[in-house]
């Protein structure tokens, strides 16, 4: 296989995967090229990390072991029938594009070519994200493997059954958000009890970290982290009382599958 991987629409997320594959010595700059529209964005592309960087999808996929599909929705249907007929079934295609099924890429790229669909959240930037991926109709466990090598360098995947992708996007993609609103309330609280705002955002963002560090490391089970912390009639309890009673813990189950749904109904319109 080809040792070229081609980003098409390198945005945000399609920048922090180059950024990764360089930065963990994977790949070399001669082996990544990145597309882009703007003249000024692939300028930053070739300046920034040393790789060709093109205006043409249809150039960029010719030759590449791995295609990966970081556009916008909005733009999948313009970007698939540019790169038909130059992307074969020797290749491996890896969409990040959101809400687009991979029946959909498959339709229009013909040729049995095996197509991933990972669904990654906005942690990628800093190298910590989280992401679901699922195979296509022709994508077998070796096309699997390649795209969780490649996201590897941005993160962690988990494999899924493309159906659950929408509850993946509800859960870990969506997730940023709700932790930085709980995030938030917990800074706000703090400025309540007369902490300055610096000193009650260090303390709840290394708290966060911290308790996800413990969780991920230390393979530690939510209930049991939550127990260490609790002692009997202590300070811990009484606040774990109040959310509760505020239905917190039932609210998040709501909000989530909210999220789902929603997701389903973008996929499907």
């Amino acid at each position: 296989m080809s040792r070229r991987i081609a980003v098409l629409g390198a945005g945000k997320i399609g920048e922090s995967l180059i950024a990764g594959l360089l930065s963990s010595e994977w790949r070399t700059a001669d082996e990544i090229v990145a597309t882009a529209r703007g003249d000024v964005r692939l300028a930053e592309l070739s300046d920034r990390y040393g790789i060709e960087a093109t205006r043409s999808n249809a150039d960029a996929v010719t030759g590449a072991g791995v295609v990966v599909i970081a556009v916008k929705p909005q733009d999948i249907d313009g970007l698939l029938e540019e790169i038909a007929g130059h992307v074969t079934s020797e290749q491996t295609v890896l969409s990040i594009a959101a809400a687009i099924p991979t029946g959909r890429i498959e339709r229009a790229l013909g040729e049995a070519v095996p197509v991933v669909r990972a669904m990654p959240n906005t942690p990628v930037t800093v190298h910590e994200g989280m992401a679901g991926i699922a195979a296509g109709a022709h994508a077998e466990d070796e096309h699997l493997a390649r795209a969780e090598e490649v996201l590897g360098h941005v993160g962690r995947s988990v494999r899924v059954a493309e159906d659950y992708l929408d509850a993946v996007t509800a859960v870990s993609g969506s997730g940023p958000a709700y932790f930085a609103l709980l995030a938030e309330s917990m800074i706000e609280a703090g400025i309540l009890l007369g902490l300055s705002r610096e000193v009650s955002t260090d303390l709840v963002v290394q708290t966060m970290l911290g308790t996800a560090k413990l969780l991920r490391d230390e393979k530690m089970h939510p209930v049991e982290l939550r127990e260490m912390v609790t002692s009997p009639g202590g300070t811990t309890i009484s606040a774990i009382r109040e959310l509760e009673q505020a239905g917190v813990r039932a609210a998040f189950l709501n909000a989530i599958q909210a999220a789902m749904r929603r997701g389903r109904e973008l996929a499907g319109g």
